[in-house]
């Protein structure tokens, strides 16, 4: 017979009680700092209408990823550092997953859209406003966000066709992907293959059109 997990416990930092607490308070502060940070620039760029620009807009985006990426993983970790019993169930367990993996990805190309906006406003200033209309900066920012999502649903659909049947201890402080596949009683390399893909295209893609925007930047400037 085979066990089914329902819940799975997060080793998370396996240190002394007087580290952890040290900890807590350190993770709490970078928490806290974080939201008040990412915060702050969200709420000028609202605010204040000169910041209503491209450059700007795609910044905003990348506070509320930052924001939502951290609300995701540090709060639990948060408690279960104060926490005898440091389990979470299984269903949030795959939801952290999905999130983790979706802001990861809309970082990556909000970056992407952000190096292209600076290319643009300096190699070509003349046609800035035409290029980077809100019409064409709405498209990248939704197209960033839907993409990562769909992605992210599909790592989810992978991890959720196998069985599950332990260990029950993940050596994470979070349920990071590769960290949840080591919990399948099933063949995971149809995983493996399409986690390796995905990180080509969302992290070796984007960073050399980063590295080439910006590169053009630095030629266009000297």
């Amino acid at each position: 017979n085979q066990t089914w997990i329902t819940e799975v416990s997060l080793l998370g930092f396996q240190v002394s009680p007087a580290l952890e607490l040290f900890l807590f308070g350190l993770f709490s502060l970078f928490y806290t700092l974080t939201l008040l940070g990412n915060g702050v620039i969200l709420g000028l760029i609202c605010l204040d209408s000169r910041l209503h620009t491209p450059m700007y807009f795609f910044l905003s985006h990348l506070a509320i990823v930052d924001m939502s990426y951290a609300s995701n993983n540090v709060p639990k970790m948060l408690a279960n550092l104060v926490n005898l019993k440091r389990t979470i169930s299984f269903v949030p367990c795959i939801m952290q997953t999905f999130l983790y993996l979706a802001f990861a990805h809309i970082e990556c190309l909000i970056l992407v859209a952000m190096s292209y906006d600076r290319f643009v406003a300096i190699c070509h200033p003349l046609h800035y406003t035409v290029i980077m209309n809100w019409r064409i900066c709405t498209v990248l920012a939704s197209t960033s966000w839907v993409f990562s999502f769909l992605l992210a649903l599909v790592h989810v659909v992978l991890i959720l066709r196998l069985p599950f049947c332990g260990p029950l201890e993940i050596n994470h402080f979070f349920c990071e992907i590769l960290s949840v596949l080591k919990l399948a009683c099933a063949d995971t390399r149809l995983n493996q293959v399409v986690i390796f893909a995905a990180c080509v295209f969302i992290l070796v893609g984007p960073l050399c059109l980063v590295l080439v925007s910006y590169s053009r930047i630095l030629f266009a400037i000297l």
